[in-house]
C-alpha cells in the first residue's frame, strides 16, 4: 500500500483543526467535529476532517487515523489513534461493539411514543444519482442490515422534544432514519422530513450532536469523552425551553 501523500495546510486551517480537540495522549486523539465538516470524502475544494489531521503528522511519523465517523452536518465526539498499534486495537474494539455512543437530538412535532424504547428496524441503502439514503425494509430483504436504536425523552415543550439516543449499530444516517420511522425527524433534517422551523425558531442545520463516546483505551482500562454541544445547539434548546 502507497503511503499517504501529506496535505498542505494553511496556517488558519492548522490553528482551526488544533481548536477542536478535546481530548490527547500518546496514544489516541479525539476532537468535537462541528457541523458542516466531512469526516472523509468531501467534495469540492474544502479540506476533510481526514485530511485536516495531517495537522498533527510528526516528522517520519503517519498522521493520526480516523476509527470511525460522523455524518457532514452531525457534530460531536470523533476518535482518532494516533500509532498502527492503537488503530489495530480501536478498529477490533469497535467491530466487537465495545464503543458506547451518545448522541442528543431535537424532535418534532413531540416527544415519542412511547418516550422511551428500542428501534429495531432493518436498514437498506438505496443510492438515487449521487445521493446515498437509508430506507426502512423488512428483514428478508436482500440488502438489508439489522440496525438498533435506544432513545429516551431528556426533556419537551410544545412541538419538540430532546432525545438522548443511543445506537447500538452503526449504520449510516441510523439515527436519523430510526426516529423518522416514529413520526418524529430530527429537526432540520430536510433529507428525511425534519422541520427547518420549530417554534418560530429557525433551525440552522441537522440538530444531532455526538455527546459521548465509552471504549476501551488501548493502554487499558476503559475512557469516556464528551463533547460539549455548540452554541447553534444549545442557542435552539434554550430558545425552545428544552434546556
Amino acid at each position: 500500500m502507497k503511503p499517504l501523500q501529506p496535505v498542505k495546510l494553511s496556517r488558519d486551517e492548522v490553528a482551526f483543526v488544533r481548536a477542536l480537540v478535546i481530548y490527547e495522549d500518546p496514544e489516541i486523539l479525539a476532537l468535537n467535529k462541528p457541523s458542516g465538516l466531512s469526516s472523509q470524502g468531501g467534495r469540492g475544494q474544502v479540506h476533510t476532517l481526514d485530511e485536516l489531521l495531517w495537522a498533527f503528522a510528526r516528522p517520519g511519523k503517519a498522521r493520526p487515523r480516523l476509527i470511525h465517523r460522523l455524518d457532514r452536518d452531525t457534530s460531536g465526539v470523533i476518535l482518532t489513534a494516533k500509532t498502527k498499534p492503537a488503530a489495530a486495537f480501536l478498529g477490533k474494539a469497535m467491530m466487537a461493539r465495545k464503543f458506547a455512543k451518545s448522541y442528543r437530538a431535537i424532535v418534532t412535532p413531540g416527544p415519542p411514543e412511547p418516550p422511551k424504547g428500542l428501534i429495531e428496524q432493518p436498514l437498506r441503502r438505496d443510492e438515487q444519482g449521487r445521493e446515498a439514503f437509508m430506507r426502512i425494509c423488512a428483514a428478508d430483504h436482500p440488502d438489508a442490515e439489522a440496525a438498533v436504536t435506544r432513545y429516551v425523552t431528556v426533556a419537551q415543550a410544545p412541538g419538540c422534544a430532546l432525545l438522548e439516543v443511543d445506537p447500538q449499530t452503526g449504520r449510516m444516517h441510523q439515527i436519523r432514519v430510526h426516529l423518522a420511522s416514529l413520526g418524529r425527524p430530527i429537526a432540520g433534517d430536510a433529507r428525511y422530513g425534519g422541520a427547518l422551523v420549530v417554534g418560530g425558531q429557525p433551525v440552522p442545520r441537522l440538530m444531532l450532536h455526538a455527546a459521548s463516546l465509552a471504549f476501551p483505551h488501548p493502554s487499558g482500562g476503559e475512557k469516556r469523552l464528551e463533547a460539549p454541544i455548540p452554541p447553534d445547539m444549545a442557542g435552539l434548546i434554550a430558545a425552545l425551553g428544552l434546556g
